[in-house]
Order: C-alpha cells, then sequence, then structure tokens
C-alpha cells in the first residue's frame, strides 16, 4: 500500500460513514419512488459503489440510486403495460440492463462528448420539474391518503388537484407525523455535519415501536425480504426487449448527463483530469451489474457527490467504505427499517429534493437574458406530459436549440487595428481601419453541413451590399475540420466569385482543412491558404496591385 493511499484511509473512512448515513435512507425512499422492493435499491448502491471504484475517474463520485433515475423507470415500466409486480420488476431490471449496455456502446465509440448536446439550461428546467413532479407524488404517502394510479396518470398537476380536492379524506396522525418529521429535517438541513435524514427516521422508528401506528392510520415500510441477490437476465419476449430498448436511450441521456454534470463540478473545483469516455465505461459497468443483480440503475448524483466531498474524501476508498457500511446496516438493521413510517420515508423523499427546488439556475437565465424560455419550456414538458415524454422533449428542445444556433450562424467583418497586423471585430472596435477593396469576414461557429450553407447566404449579403469589393477573406480559425457539404460550400464560393471578376482568399487555415481542400481542388486552391488573416491581406494587396 502506498503512502498517499495509507494517508487518506482516516479520511475516506470518515466521509465513507458520512455518505452511507445519507445514501440508505435515499435507496430506501428512491425504491419507493421506482416502486420496487428495497433490496433493488441496496443492490444498486452496492453495485454502483464497488464498480465506480473499480473503473471510474472521479474520486468523489458516489454512484447509486438517484432520484431522476428512480422517477424515470417508474414511469417508463408504467408506459409497458406491466401486468403485476413480478411483470414491473421484470421489465424494470431490463430497462437497467439495456441502460448499462447503452453506455457501453456510447463509450466503445468513444462519443462521451455528446453530452453536451444536453445544454445547461435545459438540464436546470428538467431536474426543476423532476423535482416538483417526485414532491407532488409523495404528498399522497405523507397524508395517508391514495388517489389511485387511474386519478391521475403521469400528470402531477392532475395529481395534486386530486388530492387537493379530497383533503377532508386526509390521515390527520400521518400528516402530523410526516408535516413534522419534514419540518425537522428542513430544520437539520442549515447543520451540514448532522446527517439529518438518518436522524429523523431514526426517530421515526422509534416512534412506531413505542406506539401503535397502524391504530393511527399511519402506514409502516413493512415487512421485506432480503435475500443473496441472482445473476441473470429477465424473462421477456423479443418484443418487449425491443420496446425496452428504445425507452432506455433517453434513460441513458439522463442518467449520464447527471453524472457527468456531478463530476465535471467536482473535477473543476479541485483541479482533477477527468474523461468523459472512461466516465461512460464505469457509469456503464456499475448499471449493467446492477441490472444482472437485479437492481435499480445508478448514477453519480450531485447532493451525494458533493456530500462525499465536503466529509473530506480523499480517494475512491470513500466509496468502498460507504458500500461496506451500507451492508452492515441492512444486514443488522433489516428490523429497522421495516418499521419506518412511510409519512417519514416520503418526507425523506421531499427533503432531500429541496435544494433542486431552488429557482437560482433559472434566474440566473432570466438575469443574463440567455435561453430562459429553453429552461421554461422544459420545466412545462414535464409537468404536461410527465416525466418520460417531458425527458424526451427536454432533449428534443436540447437539439433543437444547437441545431438553431448552428443554421443561423454569426459573421464578424474584421478590420486591422492601428496598423498592428492584428484583425478584430470591427463592430466592437470602430476604430479598427477595413482595407480598400478587401472584405475580411469570420464565421463564428465551425464550418459543417448545418452552418456551411447559412455561412454561405450571409457572405453573399455582404459581398452584394459592397460593389467596390475585389477579394474576399474568410478567417477559418474557428473550424479545426471540414466535412465534405462546408468544403463543396467553400468550393461554390470560389467559383461564384470567380465569374464575378472577384477572388476568394481562406486564412487562418488549419491543416486538416488545407489537406481537404488541396485534395479536391488542388488548382482552384493552390496559393490561396494561408496561415494568418495578416498573410492573407499581404496577398490581397499584391494581386490588387497586379491589377486582379
Amino acid at each position: 500500500m502506498t503512502r498517499p493511499l495509507r494517508a487518506s484511509i482516516p479520511a475516506d473512512s470518515v466521509a465513507g460513514l458520512s455518505v452511507a448515513s445519507i445514501l440508505l435512507p435515499q435507496a430506501v425512499a428512491y425504491a419507493a419512488i421506482a416502486h420496487l422492493s428495497i433490496q433493488h435499491a441496496i443492490v444498486a448502491a452496492l453495485a454502483g459503489l464497488v464498480c465506480y471504484a473499480m473503473v471510474g475517474g472521479s474520486r468523489f463520485a458516489v454512484v447509486a440510486p438517484t432520484s431522476s433515475t428512480a422517477a424515470l423507470l417508474a414511469a417508463a415500466v408504467l408506459s409497458l403495460n406491466p401486468t403485476g409486480d413480478a411483470d414491473s420488476t421484470a421489465l424494470a431490471v431490463g430497462l437497467v440492463i439495456m441502460t448499462g449496455v447503452g453506455l457501453l456502446l456510447v463509450a466503445g465509440a468513444r462519443l462521451g462528448r455528446l453530452s453536451a448536446f444536453v445544454s445547461r439550461p435545459v438540464l436546470h428546467g428538467f431536474s426543476f420539474g423532476l423535482a416538483l413532479t417526485i414532491i407532488i407524488n409523495q404528498l399522497p404517502v405523507l397524508v395517508g391518503f391514495d388517489v389511485g394510479v387511474n386519478a391521475s396518470g403521469d400528470n402531477p398537476v392532475r395529481l395534486l388537484a386530486e388530492l387537493l380536492a379530497q383533503a377532508n379524506h386526509w390521515a390527520l396522525w400521518s400528516v402530523a407525523v410526516g408535516g413534522g418529521a419534514l419540518a425537522l429535517m428542513l430544520l437539520l438541513a442549515r447543520r451540514p455535519k448532522v446527517p439529518g435524514a438518518l436522524a429523523v427516521l431514526a426517530l421515526g422508528i422509534g416512534l412506531a415501536y413505542a406506539v401503535d401506528l397502524n391504530e393511527l392510520h399511519v402506514a409502516t415500510v413493512g415487512p421485506i425480504a432480503l435475500t443473496l441477490p441472482t445473476v441473470g437476465l429477465p424473462q421477456l419476449s423479443m418484443d418487449r426487449w425491443l420496446r425496452i430498448a428504445e425507452l432506455a436511450g433517453g434513460l441513458l441521456v439522463i442518467v449520464f448527463a447527471e453524472s457527468w454534470g456531478s463530476v465535471r463540478s467536482m473535477a473543476l473545483l479541485h483541479g482533477d483530469a477527468i474523461e468523459p469516455n472512461r466516465e461512460l465505461w464505469a457509469i456503464g459497468t456499475s448499471n449493467l451489474v446492477s441490472g444482472l443483480l437485479q437492481g435499480m440503475p445508478v448514477g453519480a448524483g450531485f447532493s451525494v457527490t458533493a456530500a462525499n466531498e465536503a466529509a473530506g474524501a480523499q480517494s475512491k476508498g470513500a466509496a468502498v467504505v460507504c458500500a461496506a457500511a451500507v451492508l452492515l446496516l441492512v444486514l443488522f438493521g433489516k428490523p429497522l427499517i421495516e418499521h419506518i413510517p412511510q409519512p417519514v420515508l416520503a418526507a425523506a423523499v421531499i427533503s432531500a429534493l429541496m435544494h433542486a427546488l431552488s429557482p437560482g439556475p433559472l434566474l440566473i437565465l432570466w438575469r443574463v437574458n440567455r435561453d430562459q424560455y429553453v429552461a421554461l419550456a422544459a420545466v412545462a414538458a414535464v409537468l404536461a406530459f410527465g416525466l418520460l415524454h417531458g425527458m424526451l422533449i427536454a432533449i428534443a428542445l436540447s437539439l433543437a436549440s444547437a441545431i438553431r444556433a448552428f443554421s443561423q450562424p454569426i459573421v464578424r467583418e474584421l478590420a486591422e487595428l492601428d496598423q498592428t497586423r492584428n484583425y478584430i471585430d470591427r463592430d466592437s472596435h470602430p476604430e479598427a481601419r477595413p482595407r480598400d477593396k478587401i472584405l475580411i469576414l469570420r464565421p463564428e461557429e465551425p464550418l459543417f453541413f448545418a452552418s456551411a450553407e447559412g455561412v454561405l447566404v450571409e457572405t453573399m449579403a455582404r459581398l452584394e451590399a459592397r460593389s467596390d469589393l475585389m477579394v474576399l477573406i474568410l478567417s477559418l480559425e474557428q473550424s479545426a475540420d471540414l466535412d465534405s457539404t462546408a468544403a463543396e460550400c467553400l468550393v461554390d464560393l470560389c467559383h461564384v466569385l470567380e465569374r464575378r471578376g472577384k477572388t476568394l482568399l481562406l486564412a487562418r487555415v488549419k491543416d486538416p482543412v488545407r489537406q481537404l481542400l488541396l485534395k479536391m481542388e488542388p488548382a482552384l486552391f493552390e496559393n490561396r491558404l494561408f496561415w494568418s488573416v495578416a498573410d492573407a491581406v499581404a496577398s490581397a494587396t499584391r494581386l490588387l496591385q497586379e491589377g486582379r
């Protein structure tokens, strides 16, 4: 054992025990959200913690069941019309396995950077709507009134309306126990070093031993069966596996987007190096193993990962200590878990999600006037259409925003600053001096199939506005490479200008772009590709002096 590893053991042990006190109550609560037994959540937590510690790159990530994956799993299973509890469990396990396989395939294709296509405003909006939905879904448990599955469908607004309409049927003792537990948890949340959820759950268990809660119409978790997990695939027809594969795609995106956000935040905070594809391998392996052991989906939730960092974790050993502590708590604390009052469990879920209801990330978007309507649309989609369809709409919003940005490219005109050979944005710097008969333009986005046509249209509009121009210089510093569409657009632009007696020069051309253009049209682009704007301007000046 190396000296740094030995030195981190005390800190990792303390952090692991602290996180276990948070993780176990959350796992129990998230099992309820997913409509699965507690064993599925415990197995998932153990698989996620151990697998990520073996494969992952972050020393702070805690990979376990999360509220978002639990809620999405429940919504996805419900959409498959299960015939009973056993069928629901088989479908849920199949979804977890397919999610793990999908993550590993994406990792194998080295597509980790695609997580960036779920924009942060959309993720903020989806997370806000998700938290609100889960909290509303926990209210019937908190007040001790079953509205029935058909009363609300997958719409939290209808559920809330139905619940309020039946307020006279609420169980008052359930409201008192759940409301008191929630108030106490929120109060203890002001003291980060106090494990508030664990303390309140312990008080709830004590209350269940001291008072016959059944007589007061307060439900408890009840008997739970904890057995050794079996390894294998659920028995499902091929049609159902294909349907599961379709739904797993959405769950995959949310699992990795949430996990990558948590891991990246901690890495930026501490200057650690992480690699997206390695994280894909780690999260994919964790989900595959969890599914094969009949567990829930897992991801690196931000709150518990941040709690691990705040508790002083120094290495991935903290996750291993956490896994051992959770296992011991489950093995020796099963009778205690069975006595947890369900309203207290609902309060634990609501308390854990209160941070996600902070309007701060959304208000920032309004303050800076950027993407606020996209975030608001993501919130509305989740509330109006439910989690599953809301998630798909949120992903579509991200892609639509990216496509819109690329299809409406910004093109800047450059001009020289005081004969310094520095060419800068003319609109931002009016003192910069343009060249006679020379127009210098810079596309602000990389040229590829979605943006090239727009850049071409904007460029031609600028040329039409100035009839005296003889040379057009395009600065391509934003384009590390070109696809065939972008290359063809440049060829077309060059031919159009030649027919009008004008010349196209390309500046700041990177090697892959240079090689591609010279391979496509060697005669056309010979002596027209330059490393800098200044070199292109010098060549344009010579052409004008020669009378071309």
